[in-house]
């Protein structure tokens, strides 16, 4: 879809992000392993035995138990004699970001006001390592059961969102984020050819929006703009997601674009 959450969507691990080298004397390994095992877990994997967690994080046994049971003591995973799996505790950890991030709070009055003009559900999206997240969105009642929920993580190349972030990256990044990174077929119309993809990509950098049509989900369209800051830095990317319902893409395109990118001018300022 580039609808509804039907299919969760993929989980990988996260690589690390692009705010430079760490110190190896700030680095603490424990954390990191630990998040490893939280981060094992996803729709394919949901439990598993202290063994199948070491061997998808790179730990014995004896290790990936430790991790288990400490999480197991802190309410974050839960357990049986054999199996081990995620607790509802662990939505903690998205919703204080929900709670504390400045841009989410800072868009969200905006997308009310332009979800309240067009009658769409509109999201602000980032990207994060090389995946689609939705940090903020609104929409009116009759769509909010389809779409992406909060934190939704989606492959890059099946949103208008993702989209069009993927067409800002330098060659350089683009070729590692390829390198990385299957191209899975939702529909008959997924992009799913990296040709294709650099084509399409081409296009959308060109004309600073990103139209995606039935790429995740039969029916569905997605429009995005870039959202900057007053640097002309990216910050993320404004998009609504709407079903088609027989308007044409040039109609979407026209009655959409303007009014994204107007709010994406409003909100320069103020991030």
């Amino acid at each position: 879809m580039e609808a509804g959450l039907k299919k969760e969507v993929i989980s990988r691990k996260a690589g690390p992000t692009e705010q430079g080298a760490l110190q190896a004397r700030d680095w603490i390994a424990g954390l990191e392993r630990g998040i490893s095992v939280i981060e094992a877990f996803d729709e394919s994997h949901s439990r598993m035995t202290a063994q199948q967690v070491g061997e998808r994080c790179g730990l014995t046994r004896t290790a990936a138990r430790r991790y288990l049971l400490t999480l197991q003591h802190l309410g974050y995973v839960s357990g049986d004699s054999k199996h081990f799996w995620l607790t509802p505790r662990i939505m903690r950890l998205g919703q204080s970001y929900l709670a504390s991030a400045r841009l989410p709070r800072i868009v969200q009055p905006v997308l009310q006001r332009v979800s309240s003009s067009l009658q769409e559900v509109v999201y602000l999206a980032v990207l994060d390592a090389g995946e689609v997240v939705y940090v903020s969105r609104n929409g009116p009642n009759r769509a909010m059961s389809s779409g992406f929920v909060l934190g939704a993580r989606v492959p890059g190349h099946v949103t208008s969102a993702g989209m069009l972030m993927l067409a800002n990256l330098s060659a350089t990044q683009l070729d590692a984020w390829l390198a990385t990174h299957r191209l899975p077929a939702y529909t008959p119309y997924t992009i799913a050819n990296e040709d294709d993809l650099r084509k399409a990509l081409k296009r959308i950098r060109q004309q600073g929006w990103s139209l995606s049509e039935q790429q995740f989900d039969l029916s569905f369209r997605g429009i995005a703009v870039p959202l900057k800051d007053l640097r002309g830095e990216w910050v993320g990317a404004l998009s609504v997601l709407m079903p088609m319902q027989g308007e044409s893409s040039e109609f979407a395109v026209k009655r959409i674009v303007p009014v994204l990118q107007e709010a994406s001018q409003s909100l320069r300022n103020l991030i």
